[in-house]
């Protein structure tokens, strides 16, 4: 039995987790799904969108599944009280999980998809993503009423940290190279800072090529010739810019996969938002959150079935029959579902 923790979110949050849910059971595992109320359901029942009791309940299950969470365009700041009294201000919810359980990389393996990606369906992406620090750290202040200043915080040990794992998960999944995209010509202290991180921790892997760009270079270069990237480590801002890219490219944000793992939890997530222009409408693109769902099991245990998930969720796209609007299709979020979970369930009884 998998003890997951379920974050619905909200917006389309509900809608894509549903459907997450429905095909990881399909695969046959038994799981047992802890709902963890978050936002507004946190808010009715404790008086705050992230009270310590959720907190303290995702850390109890370790391992759990998350819907997207809208955050609110200059408002989105959170205060979370500590086990001492005090009190830390996160720019958002989504991050506050991050930082409560030391989250500290976001992994988004994003992939073309046959039929759809055009030019980039050979599109093999990871972003490893550092998510603790840079300028979404909400280190920042007003100055009166005609400034404000916010602080890029880089230091050694979370860039060694997010290094050491991208070089790690490029020997066991034999990845090809690894690449540090920074802007250390304009940022030679910070971004300077986190590259030389990389390049030392690089010596500590001779059998893995190293290369570094700069991140605007890096974005042309991403639509020009992706095959110059495998495994890309970078810091906060840029990581998030360059999903949100690759997952264009791939055809739809919807297919752009990812997760938060730090040393005792994980968060398994899609890379976009919670889209609540099309919340309730039932034509939300569940791909990526299903995609996250494969990765969680993959990484606990049982690749067999997170394997299986990937192949069957790229099979149903590519054949181009059961496609939600965002992919030029028609199809509602319950039937690009139910499609993924017969295919998969084929699948699966082949090998048996």
């Amino acid at each position: 039995m998998l003890k997951i923790g379920v974050i619905e979110g909200n917006g389309i949050g509900p809608e894509v987790t549903k459907a997450a849910l429905d095909v990881l059971e399909a695969t046959g595992l038994s799981f047992e799904w802890i709902p963890i109320p978050t936002a507004q359901q946190s808010l009715e029942r404790y008086g705050h969108p992230l009270a310590p009791e959720v907190i303290q309940l995702i850390k109890d299950v370790k391992v759990s599944i998350k819907g997207p969470l809208i955050v609110e365009k200059q408002a989105g700041r959170i205060n979370c009280v500590q086990p001492d009294g005090s009190e830390i201000t996160y720019p958002s919810i989504n991050n506050a999980i991050r930082r409560e359980l030391q989250l500290f990389v976001a992994p988004r393996p994003i992939r073309g998809f046959k039929g759809i990606s055009g030019p980039f369906e050979k599109l093999d992406v990871v972003i490893m993503r550092e998510i603790t620090e840079d300028v979404y750290s909400a280190l920042e202040h007003k100055i009166g009423d005609y400034a404000a200043e916010a602080i890029k915080l880089t230091t050694r040990e979370a860039v060694v940290r997010v290094a050491r794992f991208s070089f790690e998960y490029a020997r066991k999944h034999k990845r090809k190279k690894v690449t540090c995209v920074h802007k250390a010509n304009a940022l030679s202290y910070t971004d300077g800072l986190f590259l030389q991180c990389c390049r030392e921790v690089a010596l500590e892997y001779p059998d893995i090529p190293f290369d570094d760009f700069m991140v605007d270079a890096a974005c042309y270069f991403m639509v020009k010739d992706p095959s110059k990237f495998d495994v890309i480590v970078t810091s906060n801002q840029y990581g998030d810019i360059l999903s949100d890219l690759a997952g264009g490219l791939a055809g739809s944000l919807g297919l752009a996969p990812g997760a938060n793992i730090g040393e005792n939890y994980a968060v398994y997530e899609a890379s976009h938002g919670a889209a609540p222009d099309i919340a309730g409408k039932g034509i939300a693109n569940p791909i990526a959150l299903v995609l996250s769902g494969a990765e969680m099991l993959s990484n606990l245990g049982y690749p067999k079935e997170g394997k299986a998930i990937v192949e069957a969720t790229h099979e149903v796209v590519s054949s181009g029959k059961t496609l939600t609007p965002d992919l030029g299709g028609t199809a509602s979020t319950t039937e690009l579902t139910s499609a993924i979970v017969q295919t998969l369930k084929t699948k699966l009884q082949a090998t048996i």
